[in-house]
């Protein structure tokens, strides 16, 4: 359970209908499992110590007596059982029966939470034994215990910030304004669901839909345990489709007709910094509520969840070429609309044969055609300087002539070393003066090209390179609008990757799939023996790291450890803990120092939920201390993490 961690589970025991003292043996059983795999939040089906299809048993003393004798019991047996429990039973009060979730931890009873939706259509009957409950709560006597019962109940855990648990039974969620909500808005992070839900053709997609979506309206985990196999079969069957949802994604999903658990590690911790994040989800408002606490054994838990290494990159082929498409669409209408509101007639991109050039052309060339405009009103730079190698230098030239704009080659090797010869430079000192000289000329190239026709120079750097930094300062970090600024550096080759795989044009796809095949370099030293010589990644770390670091950074407001735990279970079998750790300092010092050039970015289209615009995604100072960050790495390497 740190840093936010929590292992939960929805499980459907076999049971017999009508037997208590038999459901609650298997109920036991199964808890047990669940305890033995560390779940601390443990969710049984709705009416599992009787069987929700009891019909008009229900009115039976015998069995209503007998459900809350066998509760009795279950929490007597589980007091030693370190976890939160739900579990479902009818129960009289007042002269009425109710459809209630029992919460139990360490034997005792914390509350009854009664069904709100009866459901009296189609295949269900409900309202002929069970009656609403009441959204307030009182007091009442279940065995020696005096026990909270209403709907508008929280159970928080006083030693696991931000794990506050509510309960609805079935139904409630089909219903137009399902109790989670209020309970959402009360503080609840994770929604328990007891439910007996039969299985009819398609209904399987409907309900993980709805399981699905309830979790990110309320940006909380969802935990739906359902009825499966042992219920009666006379009109309905029951499947235990189990599901576990947090924030819009299913986490797991039983098989159906099969009665199983399923586990999942949810992380209420980022639950919690995305409603902080969130203006329009409201402070808690607790008015009305009953609040139970709980505590739990604080410890590690084993995460089986799976992390992502490529947060930003689809997995599947299918999504990927859909989000590819998007992102395409996206920075192409950015520069149209830009073209059309200053009435520039041509732009100006500097091409190195590299990805970020290569992209920021295509995205020209797309934006000229929704335009009607002539590509050779596009003009592409090459500027070949100390370090250009043949193979970009001809990637560039072709890639241009084969998209149709306009080729110019301006040889900067010559304007360089007579800025070196006017400001005292040594050429053979190959340092960051040299290098950066060549990246402020080329800008100046490209600016003045643009002012000779009137147009506008467009930006290639990517969302990586502005996070680490990697760009010189009034070099190419600066442009007059540019198209890459959200992408980062993973996506950009995908976006290339499916570019080149559906232009339908071989020639062009030839020479997208060179570039991909080329390493990442700024080509600022001398090549050796022809072939590039600086390869970014040897400098900065992979790209593909950093991008993890910093979607959980930006995105989900993980600190260091957090991150770091998280790389190692994404990156297992391809990078060591001390390399993780490596370039994971490098990360947040570059991140802090560099902030100064990210404060004046030039206009740039957001494509994605992470970007570092200073105008509205990354407000940052350009003097804040990194610190805290680097002091908390530091105590994990002392500590051997």
């Amino acid at each position: 359970m740190k840093q936010g961690f929590v292992k939960v589970a929805a499980g459907t025991p076999k049971i017999r209908v009508a037997d208590c003292v038999y459901n609650r043996e298997q109920m036991v059983k199964l808890i047990r499992e669940m305890e033995e795999n560390k779940a601390k939040i443990m969710v049984l089906p709705e009416l599992c110590i009787t069987g929700y299809t009891c019909g008009d048993l229900f009115g039976q003393e015998a069995l209503l007596a007998s459900a809350r004798e066998q509760l009795m019991i279950l929490a007597d047996e589980t007091k030693d059982v370190d976890a939160l429990i739900f579990a479902g039973l009818p129960l009289e009060h007042g002269g009425k029966l109710y459809n209630t979730a029992a919460a139990l931890c360490r034997g005792k009873i914390l509350g009854l939470v009664p069904k709100t939706s009866i459901p009296s259509y189609r295949e269900f009957y409900e309202g002929r034994h069970f009656v609403t409950g009441p959204a307030g709560v009182e007091m009442i006597k279940l065995g020696y215990q005096e026990v909270p019962f209403g709907i508008s109940q929280l159970f928080d855990c006083d030693n696991v910030p931000g794990l506050t648990v509510a309960a609805e039974i079935c139904e409630d969620l089909w219903a137009p304004a399902p109790p989670s909500i209020r309970h959402g808005l009360a503080g609840a992070t994770v929604i328990a669901n007891l439910s007996a839900s039969d299985e009819e053709t398609g209904k399987d997609d409907y309900r993980r839909n709805l399981v699905a979506g309830q979790s990110a309206r309320l940006i909380c985990a969802y935990l739906y345990a359902t009825a499966g196999e042992g219920e009666s079969t006379t009109d309905l069957v029951f499947g235990g489709h189990n599901l576990i949802a947090e924030n819009g994604k299913v986490l797991k999903e039983a098989q159906r007709f099969k009665n199983t658990v399923i586990y999942a590690d949810v992380d209420v911790q980022r639950l919690t910094g995305e409603r902080r994040k969130m203006t329009t989800y409201p402070p808690a408002d607790r008015e009305g509520y009953h609040v139970s606490t709980f505590s739990l054994t604080v410890e590690e838990t084993k995460l089986d969840r799976y992390i992502d290494p490529m947060p930003f990159v689809p997995g599947r082929k299918e999504d990927r070429e859909k989000r590819c498409d998007e992102i395409l669409n996206i920075q192409t209408m950015g520069l149209k609309k830009r073209l059309e509101h200053t009435g520039c007639q041509n732009v100006t991109v500097g091409i190195s044969g590299g990805l970020d050039s290569t992209l920021a052309l295509l995205v020209t060339a797309r934006a000229f055609d929704l335009l009607e405009k002539d590509r050779s009103q596009i003009t592409a730079v090459t500027m070949p300087c100390f370090g250009t190698t043949d193979r970009t230098y001809q990637n560039a030239c072709q890639l241009t002539r084969c998209l149709g704009a306009r080729l110019l080659e301006v040889d900067i090797k010559e304007a360089v070393t007579q800025h070196f010869r006017d400001i005292g430079h040594d050429s053979n000192v190959h340092d960051v003066t040299y290098e950066n000289s060549q990246a402020r000329e080329r800008t100046q190239v490209l600016m003045d090209v643009a002012n000779q026709s009137g147009g506008l120079v467009i930006g290639t750097g990517d969302l990586s390179e502005l996070a680490l930094g990697w760009a010189t300062y009034n070099g190419d970090h600066m442009s007059m609008y540019g198209v890459n600024a959200s992408v980062p550096k993973t996506l950009v080759r995908h976006l290339v990757r499916y570019y080149a795989d559906t232009c339908q044009d071989e020639k062009l796809s030839s020479i997208l799939l060179d570039v991909l095949d080329t390493p990442v370099s700024p080509e600022l030293l001398p090549p050796k023996d022809g072939v590039i010589s600086q390869k970014t990644e040897d400098l900065v770390g992979p790209y593909e790291l950093h991008d993890f670091y910093l979607y959980y950074m930006l995105r989900a407001g993980f600190g260091p450890a957090k991150i770091y735990r998280i790389a190692k279970k994404a990156f297992a079998g391809q990078y060591d803990g001390d390399t993780i750790m490596k370039w994971l300092k490098t990360f947040y010092r570059r991140f802090f120092a560099q902030q100064f050039k990210r404060s004046c970015l030039p206009d740039g289209p957001r494509v994605g939920s992470v970007a570092v615009s200073p105008r509205g995604d990354w407000r940052m100072p350009s003097d804040a201390c990194a610190r805290i960050w680097m002091e908390e790495l530091e105590r994990l390497e002392k500590e051997g993490k």
